[in-house]
């Protein structure tokens, strides 16, 4: 399938929010993070709104410049963004072992280019977890086209109370999703009540690493700048994640921050001193480009108003990103494979 081109961003743009009001649900949105007064209690408190609002303004930017998996990979030399990306989702299915006609959760799982990868590779039918309407139509749109409609479904729903028994999956996996979550130790949990006993949860989560230092400013900065620019309500650092884990009820099998042993960059992609055809897009003529075709859609009146202000604070997500990666103060592959004990109590 080809990539979205200008008009389809510009038809995207505001997900299911109307036209005219994509610009107040841009500034209701700014006004949740650090660089516009807002506190990170409310960014928790209001974490549905806030993601809500965060993914039917970005969607459409995403899927023109990524493709349909909203994520980073560990990247070998010679290879290619999207193998890489493929690379990614492999290995998750091969740690979980999925089996052919498992049922199988991806928590938090976009718009599905995931879960249409990893059902073909494992043969295995996935549910997609999404609270977002816009990218759940998406999907579904997708998943038609892809013709897994029949093995692959979405549900629109909260990962913090999940509409399934317990006891419901083989598997579950989430890729850089449980990051938006206001409470990893509910979100952990609640993982932990659907998932089959005995079975396994894998992740790649954001996280701030070792590094971080809380009371550096330069860090703090980098921090907040990520924050807004993805949607989230705070970023916890690797320590936390591991512990919540624990606290759910999981045994983790193994654990380690993979973005470490990456022999290119995983910011590479973002990094404004890189320049690559296959990703041009992305690069720092791509995206200057991009912003100046989103002004111009905007002013004819093909984008809705506030599209351009979506677009920067989508670049400045882009610097604190590759910053966060230069300064090892942030990681976006930090990986766990986890299981439910066999005597599990839920």
């Amino acid at each position: 399938m080809s990539k979205p081109g200008a008009l389809d961003l510009a038809s995207g743009l505001g997900g299911k929010i109307e036209k005219d009001d994509v610009l107040s649900a841009v500034e209701k949105y700014e006004k949740y993070h650090v660089h516009y007064g807002g506190e990170e209690e409310e960014r928790k408190a209001n974490y549905t709104d806030m993601v809500n609002k965060y993914y039917d303004l970005v969607t459409s930017f995403y899927e023109f410049g990524w493709g349909q998996s909203f994520h980073f990979a560990p990247r070998w030399k010679g290879e290619s963004l999207r193998e890489s990306i493929k690379r990614h989702e492999h290995f998750l299915a091969l740690q979980l072992g999925l089996k052919p006609d498992q049922k199988v959760l991806d928590v938090g799982c976009g718009i599905g280019g995931p879960l249409r990868e990893i059902s073909r590779f494992s043969s295995t039918s996935i549910t997609g977890l999404n609270n977002n309407e816009y990218q759940i139509t998406r999907g579904k749109e997708l998943n038609r086209i892809a013709g897994v409609d029949k093995t692959c479904e979405f549900v629109k729903a909260d990962f913090m109370k999940m509409p399934f028994p317990d006891n419901t999956f083989d598997a579950v996996y989430a890729i850089e999703a449980t990051c938006h979550a206001p409470d990893a130790y509910g979100c952990y949990k609640e993982i932990y009540r659907v998932l089959k006993p005995g079975q396994y949860f894998a992740a790649y989560e954001w996280c701030m690493t070792d590094s971080f230092d809380p009371n550096n400013s330069e860090h703090k900065k980098i921090k907040a700048e990520i924050e807004i620019g993805d949607g989230l309500p705070d970023i916890r650092s690797t320590g936390q994640c591991l512990e919540a884990l624990k606290q759910a009820g999981f045994e983790v099998v193994w654990e380690k921050d993979l973005a470490v042993s990456s022999p290119l960059p995983w910011y590479l992609p973002l990094d404004k001193s890189h320049f690559s055809l296959s990703t041009f897009r992305l690069t720092a003529v791509g995206r200057f480009i991009t912003k100046n075709m989103v002004m111009a859609l905007e002013f004819v009146g093909l984008a809705p108003r506030g599209s351009q202000r979506v677009q920067n604070f989508l670049a400045q997500a882009a610097e604190g990103l590759v910053e966060g990666g230069k300064k090892e103060i942030f990681t976006p592959m930090y990986f766990f494979l986890a299981r439910k004990p066999l005597s599990g109590s839920q």
